[in-house]
């Protein structure tokens, strides 16, 4: 049975190790942080190569990474902190605290959206990113959270809320703005602006001290500096960046908008922090042991919300913050065992935890828009285990 695997300890070092020198050599990456947990103890931790190439310094266990999308989870745990605390309900409509939000179908009808619908992105919201160069959200001014732009979270909201939704909440799955609506919707039910309600329902209780929206100057040298693939080339990228992945969706990046205080918390993308406090996250996942929430809530959160035959991704289903292996054959073959918890973002960091042999893995990287490292690292670790 896999419940029965062990971690091999020198093994796990070994072969992580060769797939961490491996892809630094090729140049898939400047610099990775790397932290395994088997049984809820720290197996693995290792920093190597640079953060930043430029400046000459070195990575280090304590570097702080845009995190991107990996902040999608963290807001659902606030979601979920609010609800142990009976102020939000899953089946609430979010305008019972944003009473104008309330965008329209294409008929022009305006159906009710629920905060589970948020969670799971099934609201019928949509990203910039996603969209034509010209389509409604670049019409209405919408920011994916990623870019500079003066926006408050309000404002921003209300111009989602005048562009038409892609579907009836409910009926469809769609990678969305969601989270940072919920961000929105944490501020009114928590009485605070998102970024105290974050740290106050879920930073602090986890005791994730480097996770923050707004990196203070007296800790810029701690951030990684950002890089992606150019034809194969790793490249530092620009202050204002627009890079297409393979997918050909085009995103606008600006790195230093995580050192601007003007800046809106985005829900969705916006958390900078370092392994070792993801990991506190991860783990909380896994274990459904949480400071703020019960284990039957915790569980509940961690439930695939998709119908039969709809996925995320190939093999990949979605909880209420983030995916769930399904299928492994159907997910590139991976070696995770079904309902392995995961999610990444476009960055270049990843997390996942794997319930059946009790491992939480986290994976840090400079390289935005790949996913090689990862891969590579998650099948050396499972190449350790044996029974």
């Amino acid at each position: 049975m896999r419940s029965t695997w062990v971690c091999r300890p020198d093994k796990l070092r070994d072969r992580v190790n060769a797939a961490i020198d491996r892809n630094l050599e090729r140049k898939m990456t400047s610099g990775v942080v790397v932290q395994v947990c088997h049984d809820g103890k720290l197996v693995y931790s290792r920093a190597a190569g640079m953060a930043d190439v430029e400046a000459g310094k070195a990575m280090q266990e304590n570097t702080m990474f845009r995190l991107a999308s990996i902040s999608k989870a963290l807001t659902s745990l606030a979601v979920a902190a609010l609800i142990e605390q009976g102020k939000v309900g899953f089946d609430d409509p979010v305008t019972k605290w944003l009473p104008y939000f309330t965008p329209a179908l294409p008929d022009g009808s305006i159906p009710v959206m629920t905060i589970r619908q948020l969670l799971c992105h099934m609201a019928g919201l949509d990203y910039r990113w996603s969209q034509a160069e010209d389509g409604p959200y670049a019409t209405a001014g919408v920011s994916d959270g990623l870019d500079i732009t003066g926006l408050s979270l309000e404002e921003n909201m209300k111009r989602l809320a005048s562009a038409p939704l892609r579907f009836a909440p409910g009926s469809n799955w769609l990678y969305s703005l969601a989270p940072d609506l919920l961000g929105a919707v944490i501020e009114k039910a928590y009485g605070t602006p998102f970024e105290t309600a974050m740290t106050e329902l879920v930073l602090e209780p986890l005791g994730m001290t480097d996770t923050m929206f707004h990196v203070p100057s007296s800790e810029r040298a701690r951030v990684a500096a950002p890089y992606y693939l150019d034809n194969g080339v790793l490249t530092r990228m620009a202050d204002d960046q627009y890079l297409t992945d393979p997918e050909g969706r085009y995103f606008h990046f600006s790195p230093e908008r995580v050192f601007k205080e003007n800046e809106y918390p985005s829900g969705g993308v916006g958390l900078t922090g370092t392994a070792a406090d993801l990991m506190r996250m991860v783990e909380a996942i896994r274990t459904k042991d949480a400071p703020f929430a019960g284990k039957k809530l915790m569980t509940q959160m961690a439930v695939n919300q998709l119908p039969t035959g709809k996925e995320a991704r190939p093999g990949i289903g979605f909880c209420l913050g983030w995916g769930v292996l399904v299928d492994p054959v159907a997910a590139d073959n991976t070696p995770q065992a079904p309902g392995t918890l995961a999610w990444g973002g476009v960055y270049g960091s990843k997390w996942f935890a794997d319930p059946t042999i009790r491992l939480s893995v986290v994976t840090m990287t400079t390289t935005a828009l790949d996913e090689v490292v990862a891969v590579d690292i998650r099948n050396a670790i499972y190449a350790s285990f044996g029974k």
